[in-house]
């Protein structure tokens, strides 16, 4: 099914609109990618992670890299060892199990949540967006090469 816009400057689009039921095999999932933010009064940004949650698999999962290099060129004292055990912090809470600490218990769904909250400390969650996947594992590793690598 698709729906056609006229534009104000006369430009015809077609969207394309996915109803229950007609994803075929895709389910939704939401995305936030990971930012560290070394001085917030500054408002510079380094895209060091992404994060991802799918429902219908139960799925939740954080891949990270951090280059070193252009933090460091935001901010010089930048605390990389701090930087990096925070974004590891977020895969062991999209992991589970123990090293997730109080989230262990916790369902995918209220993990990526925690995770996505606003926050003002070096490393900051994204706005969350959504698309379609087959595979959510792959669609996190696409995601970190597409907008962080």
């Amino acid at each position: 099914m698709s729906e056609r816009h006229i534009h104000m400057a006369g430009h015809v689009t077609e969207r394309h609109i996915t109803r229950a039921g007609q994803g075929g095999d895709r389910d939704v999932f939401e995305y936030a990618l990971l930012r560290v933010v070394p001085r917030v009064e500054r408002g510079e940004c380094v895209n060091a992670g992404v994060v991802v949650y799918c429902r219908a698999q139960a799925y939740v999962g954080a891949r990270t890299h951090l280059d070193e290099a252009r933090l460091l060129a935001l901010d010089p004292g930048a605390d990389v060892a701090g930087v990096r055990a925070a974004l590891g912090a977020v895969e062991q809470v999209c992991a589970g199990g123990e090293e997730a600490g109080q989230a262990a218990g916790d369902d995918a769904g209220r993990r990526f949540r925690w995770l996505i909250a606003p926050r003002s400390t070096v490393v900051q969650p994204g706005p969350v967006h959504t698309g379609l996947t087959t595979d959510p594992a792959a669609e996190t590793e696409r995601l970190l090469d597409l907008l962080v690598r």
